[in-house]
């Protein structure tokens, strides 16, 4: 376990949900713990494991993310590796110099000026007095606080105690960083300037441990991911692997099986009533597409009474939601036109050679032009695209990271 900077095993925490005692005499202390703890056996829900059974390792070196819905467990577990709190049962071994930012002004004295915490955080990891001189001026002009490098920080604005707190955790070269996702509280540019720094700590050899919510920063950060739910460890692998499966599971709602409650789910419309979406190639029913063949989308819908300007539509978005493409049945007749009382098929073709091998979401919308939206926020389902078209078949092991990857119509020539 030489090269293990991290090795938690069959980590779980318990809370104890409303498991509060005043300050009574002994005899009363006492009877109310007999009484807690038989309600506790009677009641399930007075124990919340936080973390049940996780195990991992981390190597030195590597940047792993991890990631979770809310409620997951990932807090916990960073606290329980920044030695914050203990574990209930399971152990776990930390080797090297810990830097923990887990919320804003982690280890921060609010009486204590900028440049006296930056001393302390030092001393705490063991650091000279010589190596935080060092690099002092390094932290005071990443964290941007030169002005108030002097002034107390409990006068400091969240976002000046995040980048002091960011750059001290950074600077002053822990062996493993452990960040959580207080890199929120920041602007944009801040954001993506720590960012930056993480990389370039990993990139010197050290660990960092980093849960986040952004799974492009994850993707591109971590070469590990490790997933979170319910407090066990549901999946770990590479980041791209992870992050694309996570992605899939949790897009919500996603996923074929889904699709006939989420319809059923809708709130009536008095002039529309959705009634299925199909993806359909060479006519049959499909829910992974080859990029090959041509993709029909084929949306049934009644229509019961006649209405101007109604429309359906459907936008196609990455796992990120990122809209890529949106197009309306009848976005090109450059008027508004009445669709009568009845039932509807209304099919779009997607043409061959046109997505990437990569999955996708597909949401499925219609309205009324400038009224009003038929069916809310839509329904969704996610499908993969695999590759067997012209794109990439003469280097099969290639993988764009394009989001799209059509065949265009190139045109060689040769000077004269």
């Amino acid at each position: 376990m030489t090269d293990i900077a991290v090795h938690v095993e069959s980590v779980s925490k318990l809370y104890r949900i409303g498991a509060k005692i005043d300050s009574r005499s002994l005899r009363e202390t006492v009877t109310d713990l007999v009484r807690l703890r038989r309600r506790a056996s009677e009641d399930g829900e007075r124990d919340l494991w936080a973390l049940n059974d996780v195990s991992f390792q981390v190597r030195h070196g590597e940047a792993v993310g991890i990631i979770g819905q809310n409620g997951a467990g990932k807090s916990t577990l960073l606290k329980i590796l920044s030695r914050i709190t203990e574990p209930t049962k399971g152990r776990v071994v930390v080797s090297g110099r810990v830097s923990s930012l887990l919320e804003v002004g982690t280890g921060f004295h609010g009486e204590l000026s900028g440049r006296e915490n930056i001393q302390l955080n030092g001393a705490i990891l063991g650091m000279t007095r010589a190596e935080i001189r060092q690099r002092f001026d390094a932290i005071v002009a990443f964290a941007e606080v030169d002005r108030f490098i002097d002034t107390p920080v409990k006068y400091y604005s969240s976002g000046m105690y995040m980048r002091l707190a960011f750059a001290v955790a950074a600077h002053l070269e822990p062996e493993i960083l452990i960040v959580d996702e207080v890199l929120a509280v920041g602007d944009a540019a801040f954001q993506a300037k720590c960012l930056r720094k993480m990389g370039e700590v990993a990139a010197h050899g050290r660990t960092v441990l980093f849960v986040s919510h952004n799974m492009p920063a994850v993707r591109a950060l971590c070469e590990r991911a490790v997933v979170l739910s319910g407090g066990r460890v549901v999946d770990e692998g590479t980041s791209a692997a992870v992050v694309t499966r996570y992605l899939q599971r949790v897009t919500s709602p996603a996923g074929r099986d889904d699709l006939a409650r989420q319809i059923a789910g809708l709130k009536p419309d008095p002039s529309f009533r959705l009634l299925s979406v199909r993806l359909l190639q060479m006519g049959n029913d499909v829910a992974t597409i080859s990029n090959g063949e041509p993709l029909q989308i084929r949306i049934d819908f009644e229509v019961l009474s006649p209405t101007m300007g109604l429309h359906v539509y459907f936008q196609l978005l990455d796992l990120e939601d990122t809209v890529i493409i949106e197009s309306i049945h009848n976005g090109d007749t450059g008027e508004m036109l009445v669709l009568s009382a009845g039932l509807h098929e209304a099919t779009a073709t997607i043409p061959a050679n046109f997505l990437a091998p990569r999955p996708y979401q597909l949401r499925v919308l219609a309205g009324v032009a400038n009224v009003r939206s038929c069916v809310g926020e839509g329904v969704r389902l996610t499908f993969d695209v695999e590759q067997t078209g012209i794109v990439n078949s003469s280097y099969p092991g290639y993988e764009t990271p394009a989001r799209l990857a059509p065949h265009l119509d190139w045109i060689v020539t040769v000077p004269s």
